[in-house]
């Protein structure tokens, strides 16, 4: 029985793959975490509301 476990854990010890997928969600997460803290220091309402007037304005009438 013990040599399963150590079997085992001699293997799980190998395997990197856990590891990999580990750190590319904590990659991912990073990634979310400053497009939400660059999207909160934009003013959409003012953007497209200066797009929109200089939009119309150059619409002949």
């Amino acid at each position: 029985m013990m040599g399963k476990a150590l079997v085992l854990l001699t293997k799980l010890q190998s395997d990197r793959k856990g590891v990999t997928a580990l750190e590319y969600g904590i990659i991912a997460s990073v990634v979310v975490v400053a497009v939400a803290a660059a999207l909160t220091q934009l003013d959409f309402t003012t953007f497209f509301g200066s797009v929109m007037t200089k939009v119309n304005g150059g619409l002949p009438k």
